[in-house]
């Protein structure tokens, strides 16, 4: 149903291709390969590091155009500590990565609890306004 001013009737809409999202750009960069986390021993146990990238880059898989945010990343070590030149280096690799936000933050909790097990971690990407709309994608991990 069409209404004045050529105005679309939301009702209308299917969902199921609103954007012409496909599966491909939903699950574009999960499973891409990225350089490995490399981590030393730890000698201490009981505390907390917290870990500040604010230049995290990646690209849109729908639109190809860039996204920035601020990535931080929190966790309590066991036996290993994450190396930061290969963090970096990890985190470089993101920026001509086609990925969404969500997927972005959900891979690095991934890919940073098999590198180093800790006890617990969290990962959280506050992403520039697009739109006018900004947003914060929290992911944690706490070892049963």
């Amino acid at each position: 149903m069409r209404q004045a001013d050529d105005q679309v009737d939301l009702r209308d809409v299917d969902a199921s291709t609103a954007g012409g999202y496909k599966e491909e750009h939903a699950a574009s960069g999960t499973d891409t390969a990225l350089p490995p986390v490399d981590t030393f021993p730890n000698q201490y146990r009981g505390y907390e590091i917290e870990i500040v990238n604010p230049e995290y880059t990646s690209i849109c898989p729908k639109t190809g155009l860039p996204d920035f945010g601020t990535v931080t990343l929190r966790y309590e070590p066991d036996s290993s500590c994450i190396e930061l030149k290969s963090l970096k280096l990890y985190f470089l690799a993101y920026r001509n990565l086609g990925i969404f936000h969500e997927n972005a933050v959900n891979r690095m909790l991934r890919d940073l609890v098999e590198a180093c097990d800790p006890v617990k971690m969290k990962v959280c990407g506050e992403f520039t306004p697009r739109g006018g709309l900004r947003t914060t994608v929290t992911a944690e991990y706490t070892r049963d």
